[in-house]
């Protein structure tokens, strides 16, 4: 059984919502035997081509949809149906809607040839428009996806799912049998392989998409409302020694990026992996609301951590999507640092961990939406450092910062490992160094430690982030860039 073209419109869209945007598709003059097919598929398929296009209600909210339909020659795109996706996409970007597309399609359309081979640049250019319109651009790959349409609007999405058990890769099944002679191993082409992976973002059967595309939507296009953003409470932080944070900070019940997520974020739309084939549990990326505010938030996930899986390059492309995201759909970016260090080993050296970092860093200092770092705990090292330069940074009282954990810093300087309570007050890595020296910009109380009080620290947490983002999105773009450079040019130089 595969999901037709109606029910999807009426799986996501309100009732009675949807409005057809099609025209009659544009001639192709077809042979005899071509023009029987298209009439047998029209027959068949009770549409007249391959793909349907529209625009809809998602709770009131208006989305521009394209649908495949699979019973139409196999939802293969030729010159008209892609002059039709085209079309939909161009009239979406005029109008400012955000663009649910589902393919489901075995490719190009044969019976065309190379002619309708190209389609598919002009389909991916006019994507690529819509999103440098800062527009979302929603992905639902129904089963199979496969081919050029896979290779082009099929894996262009901010957000990609896809159907449970769905046939989606680039080369059918079918295709690389004949060509090789052997099957194509079992369980590669799957959606559920492709999220393991980290190419698509989830996996949502049909009647739970609905519910996706609204809390994407109310993240990505509901404005701003905020609730009252008071500043963050300012007691007097009690003066402990930097070792006694480390350790608190290492506690296994401390509260992490999945509590805040939990406990302070009134919408959320869990994202995974680079899109690229590459994943890494040490990280998380969402899109968020913080008290009214929308976000892409991104930060070290400390219940993905040991000291056997510690980041790698994977979490840190990752944390560059997040950050291109954040950039493309004009959300501010929230990031959270608690890592216990970055990767040390030979597959992390070979895929590039310290020119990732660097990337992140330039990627980071240099973004156009506003950004807030909050270090909620462990800061180890680049991989700490990669996420930290922001308009604001706000740190947990036991949050630390340091080049490497005490107990590295002293096996360099003395050899062994047990002057680390020393080395931890000598280099400044506590809350009150770091906002003294002016790493950071805010201290978040915790009383006495937020592992006593997770929920509430954790509101305390959300209350912050919410609050930075109202005062930032008070400034202009060109003030709060100019003043993120200038923060970072001008740090530790004496005035």
């Amino acid at each position: 059984m595969r999901i037709s073209a109606e029910e999807l419109l009426t799986a996501v869209l309100d009732p009675e919502s949807f409005v057809s945007w099609d025209s009659p598709p544009v001639d192709v003059g077809p042979g005899a035997k071509y023009a029987e097919d298209l009439a047998k598929a029209r027959e068949k398929s009770g549409v007249d081509e391959s793909v349907v296009t529209g625009v809809g209600t998602v709770r009131g909210r208006r989305v521009a949809v394209i649908a495949c339909e699979f019973s139409f020659l196999a939802g293969s795109i030729g010159v008209a149906a892609a002059e039709r996706i085209v079309t939909a996409v161009e009239r979406a970007t005029a109008e400012q809607l955000p663009l649910l597309a589902s393919p489901t399609s075995g490719g190009t359309r044969m019976q065309e040839g190379t002619v309708a081979f190209v389609q598919m640049v002009k389909i991916a250019a006019a994507v690529a428009v819509h999103k440098a319109a800062h527009l979302p651009y929603l992905v639902y790959l129904r089963n199979p996806t496969t081919g050029g349409v896979f290779a082009s609007w099929g894996s262009l999405g901010h957000i990609t799912v896809a159907e449970p058990g769905a046939l989606v890769g680039f080369l059918g099944p079918r295709v690389y049998e004949s060509l090789y002679g052997e099957k194509f191993p079992d369980g590669i082409q799957t959606s559920e392989n492709l999220y393991r992976n980290g190419v698509i973002d989830g996996v949502v059967p049909v009647d739970r998409l609905r519910l996706l595309v609204n809390r994407a939507l109310c993240v990505l296009t509901d404005p701003p409302a905020p609730a009252a953003t008071d500043p963050i409470p300012s007691p007097e932080i009690p003066d402990v020694p930097a070792w006694q944070s480390v350790m608190l900070s290492r506690r296994a019940d401390r509260p992490g990026i999945r509590q805040l997520l939990r406990h302070a974020a009134t919408e959320q739309v869990p994202l995974s992996g680079t899109g690229q084939g590459e994943t890494d549990k040490t990280i998380l990326l969402s899109l968020a609301r913080f008290r009214g505010f929308p976000c892409i938030l991104l930060g070290q996930d400390r219940s993905g951590q040991s000291a056997l899986t510690t980041m790698g390059p994977a979490a840190l492309r990752e944390a560059r999507r997040g950050m291109k995201l954040a950039e493309e759909l004009q959300l501010p970016l929230v990031l959270v640092i608690d890592t216990l260090g970055a990767s040390l080993s030979k597959e992390a050296e070979e895929r590039g961990l310290a020119p990732e970092i660097a990337r992140c860093i330039a990627d980071l200092v240099t973004l156009k939406t506003p950004t807030v770092s909050v270090l909620l705990g462990q800061g180890t090292g680049g991989g700490a450092l990669a996420l930290l330069p922001a308009d604001r940074v706000l740190a947990a009282q036991n949050g630390w910062l340091a080049p490497l954990p005490p107990e590295g810093a002293s096996a360099i300087v003395h050899r062994d490992i047990s002057h680390a309570p020393e080395m931890a007050a000598a280099q400044g890595i506590r809350s009150l160094d770091l906002l003294r020296d002016g790493v950071i910009d805010a201290i978040i109380p915790e009383t006495p430690d937020a592992a006593d009080e997770p929920v509430e620290f954790s509101k305390r947490v959300g209350a912050a982030i919410a609050h930075e983002l109202f005062v930032l999105a008070e400034e202009s773009d060109i003030d709060r860039q100019s003043s993120r450079i200038a923060r970072y040019r001008n740090l530790g130089v004496p005035q």
